[in-house]
């Protein structure tokens, strides 16, 4: 199905070998099935931070394997979507001010916060990509990032937050099913509330109102990329749906789709 106006997501995007997990590799293949066929996509991944704002390759550099220790079959994935050079002129039409200019990072490829769920939604491969950087980890400042490109949804363009709902490693537990600790489920179960209800004043102070916060997000990078996804969606949540929910390796992989049909 092709339309013009794109959805926003928000999604957790897990390590490599997310791509060994079966069942979350299904949700996110059905999920990209579901969503109406996009022109391009824009990935603001967690593992990007850069100031001033900057764009991935236009001209073709390879995947970022920004990983280590790690076998050598996740060093050998591919993923060559096309370059979108005509969305890098966009999105800097929008976001450009006087005396500061987008940037152009020519050298840097798709990081794995970009591909890895890439590849299980969109396996074909052949809808442009362009990753943005985050020029700053501010909530505030990202949400008005996020709305300074939401009319790039008019034109096709599907805009994705990859980031974790719960991101600490020292609760990572050994084995994918495994139970998570009561702290990684209490900010899930916040955070599926606290959108649900639309409570933008929440999630803006998210620190200091959810439940573990700094347990959740020792360092916020993951959990920034929803402020993006929700300015471009110019919402507060409540128009937001869980797509995916669960624990993988003891960490929330909820996802959401937000503002799928406002005009």
């Amino acid at each position: 199905m092709t339309t013009d106006r794109q959805p926003v997501l928000f999604l957790s995007h897990g390590a490599p070998p997310l791509a060994d997990d079966a069942r979350w590799t299904a949700e996110l293949g059905a999920w990209g099935q579901d969503l109406p066929r996009p022109k391009q996509i824009l990935m603001v991944s967690a593992h990007w931070e850069s100031a001033p704002i900057a764009v991935s390759s236009t001209t073709g550099a390879p995947l970022l394997y920004d990983f280590w220790g790690f076998p050598q079959k996740y060093y050998d994935v591919r993923y060559d979507a096309p370059v979108a050079p005509d969305l890098a002129d966009d999105v800097a039409k929008l976001i450009s001010t006087p005396g500061q200019s987008l940037v152009h990072d020519e050298s840097r490829g798709l990081d794995h916060g970009a591909y890895v769920p890439l590849r299980e939604m969109f396996p074909e491969a052949d809808i442009p990509v362009l990753q943005l950087s985050m020029p700053t980890l501010d909530p505030q400042q990202l949400y008005e990032l996020g709305r300074k490109l939401a009319p790039l949804r008019d034109d096709g363009t599907l805009i994705v937050g990859s980031g974790f709902t719960t991101h600490n490693l020292g609760f990572m537990a050994p084995d994918a099913d495994s139970a998570p600790q009561a702290v990684m489920s209490e900010f899930d179960h916040w955070a599926a509330e606290t959108m649900a209800r639309g409570d933008l004043d929440a999630l803006m102070d998210f620190s200091h109102t959810a439940p573990a916060a700094q347990l959740a997000h020792p360092r916020t990078e993951h959990w920034a990329p929803l402020y993006v996804a929700l300015g471009a969606a110019s919402a507060d949540g409540s128009d937001s749906r869980t797509i995916i929910d669960g624990f993988w390796h003891g960490l929330s992989k909820r996802s959401w789709q937000l503002d799928s049909t406002a005009a």
